[in-house]
């Protein structure tokens, strides 16, 4: 199994990278606040590495240290800890940990989301056995969290596929979307949902694709950057730091004329990825209608669906619909005055 070989080592060099802060360009003469901030590994941290690089974040009089996070229990719990000051994370898991239905019994009251970064590049991938979603009778598919993260995208799209939860298929925890990656190149599960872009080595291994979840449920609102509101409060320039150089990233990205440099960026976090696999990569996460979200604006219609599927599917059952709950945009506008 070379490619997950591969794809274990330039996620680790990626992350290495990206613990290693910005570099000079650009850097205040003061020492810029440390920001720690804990993330999924994968591509969907271009943002951070442009930010990084480009002294994006040092213009705005703050330093980011990287973490990745093997799950969304890890990841929460600790954010809630105070162990992070940010999480770039599903706005389900906030909201999960908010309202008492996370996987641990861990509560954070005041977890909230300051801005948005994606629609979760969510795809579902399986085995190369198996080519559509009714192949997956009778089989095993894998999430990180069953109450969390992106589980209830999985059953949803298995459930419109003709499949029902816990009758015509079994369900398994797996980690997060490196954990979920080995394991399904390895084939100990059936399918599960990968985040882009993992399914680019997936399908180039054989695996197939058998469908994206803003083409199954329309819009979505996956990664987020979300903090505890008392830390966000009392260090609101940071946090309006953060946002500022983040958007920076995601404006320099979408700019044509530093697509050389930006998959540059993107090979040097992720060396094992070749060029191929890079340029892939360049289209599927710069979508101009399915990339990451332009100025880091929340997609509240989709944090409508993120509840709707949480409210039909979390345990214990609550009704949510207020997707202003979960989000307080006065950082955002601040940050974009």
């Amino acid at each position: 199994m070379q490619i997950v070989k591969n794809l274990v080592s330039l996620l680790a060099a990626g992350l290495l990278a990206a613990c290693a802060g910005p570099s000079s360009q650009g850097v205040a003469a003061a020492k810029p606040e440390e920001l720690k901030v804990i993330v999924f590994p994968g591509g969907f941290n271009w943002p951070v590495w442009v930010a990084q690089e480009k002294g994006l974040f040092a213009k705005n009089g703050i330093a980011v240290k990287v973490t990745p996070t093997p799950s969304s229990v890890f990841q929460l719990t600790n954010l809630i800890d105070g162990k992070f000051d940010i999480a770039m994370t599903a706005i389900d898991n906030l909201i999960a940990y908010r309202e008492g239905q996370g996987e641990e019994p861990v509560l954070g009251p005041d977890l909230f989301a300051f801005m948005g970064s994606d629609n979760g590049f969510l795809r579902l991938v399986a085995v190369p056995e198996v080519k559509s979603i009714a192949e997956l009778k009778g089989r095993t598919v894998s999430v990180d969290a069953r109450t969390t993260g992106y589980a209830f995208v999985l059953f949803e799209m298995l459930e419109k596929g003709g499949l029902a939860l816990d009758k015509d298929y079994t369900v398994v925890r797996a980690g997060g979307v490196l954990q979920r990656f080995q394991a399904l190149m390895k084939k100990e599960h059936a399918a599960t949902l990968l985040l882009s872009p993992f399914e680019v080595p997936a399908q180039a291994a054989g695996f197939n694709k058998l469908g994206d979840a803003t083409t199954v449920l329309g819009a979505y609102q996956g990664l987020v950057g979300g903090a505890r509101k008392s830390w966000a409060d009392a260090n609101r320039d940071a946090v309006v730091g953060y946002i500022r150089g983040f958007v920076a990233g995601v404006d320099w990205l979408y700019d044509p004329a530093n697509k050389a440099e930006a998959i540059a960026i993107l090979r040097k976090n992720l060396p094992n990825l070749d060029e191929k696999a890079a340029e892939a990569s360049y289209r599927i996460l710069l979508s101009p209608t399915d990339g990451f979200q332009k100025k880091a604006q929340i997609d509240l219609t989709g944090v409508k669906t993120v509840l709707a599927l949480r409210s039909k599917y979390a345990e214990p059952r609550k009704t949510l619909t207020d997707p202003a709950k979960y989000y307080d945009d006065s950082f955002y506008r601040e940050a974009l005055r």
